[in-house]
């Protein structure tokens, strides 16, 4: 999921972050507001983790955002 794609799903998908960071209040969703990089130093910052691994878990879970979409759109189309 690109930048602007995460931008324009940011409401939808501020509860499942929340579910999967805990720690993350809504101040700091306020503060990444969908922007990748917000979104990483964030991670970095309250979980005290590498760039890297905020990355990565930040593209799993863009990732099972994404197919969670797909199988929902899919089985909308074939109902």
């Amino acid at each position: 999921m690109n930048e602007a794609k995460l931008k324009g799903k940011w409401e939808q998908l501020k509860g499942t972050v929340k579910e999967r960071w805990g720690r993350l209040t809504d101040d700091d969703l306020a503060v990444i507001q969908g922007r990748q990089e917000q979104f990483v130093g964030k991670l970095q910052e309250v979980y005290s983790i590498p760039k890297e691994e905020a990355e990565r878990q930040l593209r799993e879970f863009l990732n099972r955002a994404r197919r969670k979409r797909r199988r929902v759109a899919s089985k909308r189309i074939s109902e």
